[in-house]
Parts: C-alpha cells; structure tokens; sequence
C-alpha cells in the first residue's frame, strides 16, 4: 500500500487480526532491520554497493514498481531497499541509545513522530540502506506505505 499514514497502517493491522483471528502488527525498529539484512552485515542484503538492476530508488524509476519486480533477499523478502518508505511501531528516537534489540517496540522518546525504514524510489542511496532510519509525523503521507508482522503464540 502506498501513501498511507501511520494511522492508516495500524487501522489495517487492527482490520487483519480480526478478519484472520491472528495476530498481525506493524514490525518494531530492531526487526524490520532484521528482515531486511536477512544475515548479512552489509550495507544492503545484497553487498556494499547497490544498482538499479537491484532496487528501485533515487527515482531511476518514476513512482513505485510492483512488488516482486527486484530480487528477494534471503528471507524471501522483496524491496525492502527502496520502492516505499515502511513505518514501523518504534516512536523516534534519535539514537538507538536504550533501544530494544528485540521485537519490543520503543514506546519512548516522540511517539508524534514514528519511524520509517528503507527508503523510497525517491530517496539517494545511502537513505535505502538497511541501517538508515527517518521520521515523520505518524499522520503524514505520501510516499509511505507499510509491512506487517504476525506475532506468533
């Protein structure tokens, strides 16, 4: 889904539990970067350096592309570098100083504004990286959208 707010993603969470009978939630900080690393320790999950064969971002592409048009990593997970900027449950913080390392949620700091991950087919390189981390006020839109978690019993 793209530009939806902050708002407007946990209202789908909310609508998919109860559709389903499970459980699903926007990830945490820690997990998101998790996913998106899938393993690897470098700047994207498919090395140091990234082209537009790899990722849609820094507009070689103008607008978003579907989803599964770029190599997955491996986790399976597709275009978690670029496309769309993904909220996150974390409120912002500007270091990760006292932050969860786990699927906890950072519920401190300025939960007005809330945290994105991987960047968007508008943004340079170096803001798709697995390690890069931005705000915004959790009811702005535009080129934000949103993955889901399940949590397990």
């Amino acid at each position: 889904m793209v530009d939806v707010n902050h708002e407007d993603a946990k209202a789908y969470t909310a609508w998919l539990s109860q559709k389903t009978g499970q459980a699903y939630r926007l990830p945490s900080e820690a997990e998101w970067e998790y996913a998106a690393r899938a393993g690897t320790t470098t700047r994207y999950h498919f090395g140091d350096s990234i082209s537009a064969s790899q990722a849609n971002y820094d507009m070689n592409v103008d607008g978003t592309v579907p989803v599964g048009s770029y190599s997955p990593n491996a986790f399976g997970l597709h275009d978690v570098h670029g496309n769309i900027a993904e909220w996150v449950e974390d409120c912002w913080n500007g270091s990760y100083v006292g932050a969860p390392t786990d699927s906890n949620v950072s519920a401190a700091g300025d939960c007005d504004h809330r945290m994105l991950r991987g960047g968007s087919w508008h943004h340079p390189p170096g803001t798709v990286r697995s390690a890069h981390r931005t705000s915004t006020h959790y009811a702005f839109r535009d080129i934000r959208g949103f993955r889901i978690a399940r949590s397990l019993p």
